[in-house]
């Protein structure tokens, strides 16, 4: 059954959406930092890691540096999302999500080598959008020939994505200035997207005999799991008491295939897809990451950071294979562009049992104004975030850490007429975070 350009069009605008949503947090869909300690120093710790949270995601370099130690976090990501389909603005029903995450380090294979590592998840970050009582693209079945048209419905618009995280790591502390040490990023995701739709035939069609509508869209709700492995690599050099250089390398997380077994798809450009198998690599990118750590005085720190995610290698497309017509595959235009993000923290030692930390992050926008019709499910957009945080020695080796991170609203706002819906008003999305945490952790 073919069905018209018009719903092609608005299906394959649909379909370029939230495709990992593992964080939507300020960096592009990458959390600020993995604990309580990265979080209130804003993600500042590739020059100074304190924990092994902080070492084994950041920079596991900084694992030569610790004693043995264990750390066990947990926190509240608290998005607000807000998007117009172009019938007026709407918020997401799913607002509060849980990242927990362990990081241990222990003397390993000889003197100045230690094992340590980190494990962290997110539980299915995403959108929820439900907008009922608007006009949409559809399909009128009972023309003569069957014709494109619209029809009053409900616009469905859903995505989730569940990420976990292992990170075992080695470290060696070479000499008195130098640390070295890796990350094996063991990696697992669940992805699960829907955005659509549906007329209401039953309210507004009763009786009409010569008019029943279809609507369609990307419906992959069946939640799927993918599973992909990169590397940290990472280096410590002390340059004296005060001063301290960090950088860290990130390879791709290479994942296997998302998949999803459907009755049928439609594509951008009305390319009709049957029932069978559909799939699509969502890999996670690589990125570099250069840090400064001054100590102005021994009580307290100050911490830089720049930091480059090459998002365009992994979100310029997402592209489903799958039983099309006339082509294996069809390519979904995301077009994020890469990002560059500076990062600021500072801890003061109050006392010798009470520190406490703040920061500041700024994050380039990888997703334009042109291109937010694409990314109407997938907000990643907020840049400016602010984060406190306290660590307190309660002695006996053990220490509590809390830190707050608010994301201030970013607003991305498309050209008017692009709507994946084609509804009136100019399409929107808007993102603002909050996030709270706690953290225990043990000297052994």
């Amino acid at each position: 059954m073919k069905k018209s350009r018009i719903l092609g069009i608005a299906v394959g605008a649909t379909l370029a959406m939230g495709l990992s949503a593992s964080a939507f947090a300020t960096d592009g869909y990458q959390l600020i930092g993995i604990g309580q300690y990265a979080m209130g120093m804003a993600g500042a710790v590739v020059a100074a890691p304190d924990d092994p949270l902080s070492a084994a995601m950041s920079n596991p370099a900084g694992l030569a540096l610790m004693t043995p130690q264990a750390a066990f976090s947990a926190e509240i990501f608290n998005p607000t999302r807000k998007t117009n389909f172009g019938f007026g603005e709407i918020g997401s029903h799913s607002n509060v999500y849980g990242v927990p995450a362990i990081g241990w380090v222990a003397p390993a294979f000889g003197d100045g080598i230690v094992f340590g590592g980190g494990v962290y998840g997110t539980s299915g970050l995403g959108v929820n959008y439900i907008q009922p009582s608007v006009n949409g693209p559809a399909y009128n079945m009972r023309g003569n020939p069957p014709s494109p048209g619209f029809a009053p419905g409900t616009i469905n618009a859903y995505s989730s994505i569940t990420f976990m995280q292992m990170a075992p790591s080695l470290a060696m502390k070479v000499n008195s200035h130098l640390a070295v040490g890796a990350s094996l990023n063991i990696s697992a995701e669940q992805g699960s997207f829907v955005q659509s739709f549906t007329p209401n035939n039953n309210a507004f069609f009763a009786g009409q005999s010569n008019a029943y509508y279809v609507g369609g869209g990307l419906n992959l709700a069946a939640p799927s799991w993918a599973y992909g492995v990169g590397v940290t690599l990472g280096a410590l050099y002390k340059v004296n008491d005060m001063v301290t250089l960090g950088a860290t390398y990130k390879s791709p997380v290479m994942f296997t295939p998302m998949t999803w077994q459907e009755s049928g798809e439609v594509g951008p450009g009305n390319v009709q897809g049957g029932a069978g198998q559909y799939s699509g690599h969502l890999n996670y990118p690589q990125q570099i990451a250069l840090g400064l750590a001054i100590r102005p005085i021994p009580q307290w720190l100050i911490s830089v950071e720049g930091q480059w995610i090459n998002w365009h290698a992994t979100m310029n497309n997402f592209t489903i294979y799958g039983p099309w017509q006339g082509t294996s595959s069809v390519a979904l235009p995301m077009h994020w562009t890469n990002q560059w993000v500076a990062n600021i923290g500072t801890q003061y030692d109050l006392t010798n049992w009470l520190q406490v930390r703040a920061g500041y992050t700024y994050g380039s926008n990888p997703i334009s104004n042109a291109d937010t019709a694409s990314n109407l499910i997938f907000p990643a957009v907020v840049q400016n975030a602010i984060t406190f945080g306290a660590t307190q020695k309660l002695g006996m080796g053990w220490k509590l850490t809390e830190a707050y991170m608010h994301a201030f609203a970013n607003t991305i706002t498309g050209p008017a007429g692009s709507s994946p819906f084609y509804g009136n008003q100019a399409p929107s999305a808007t993102l603002a975070e909050n996030a709270y945490g706690l953290q225990i952790g043990y000297d052994f």
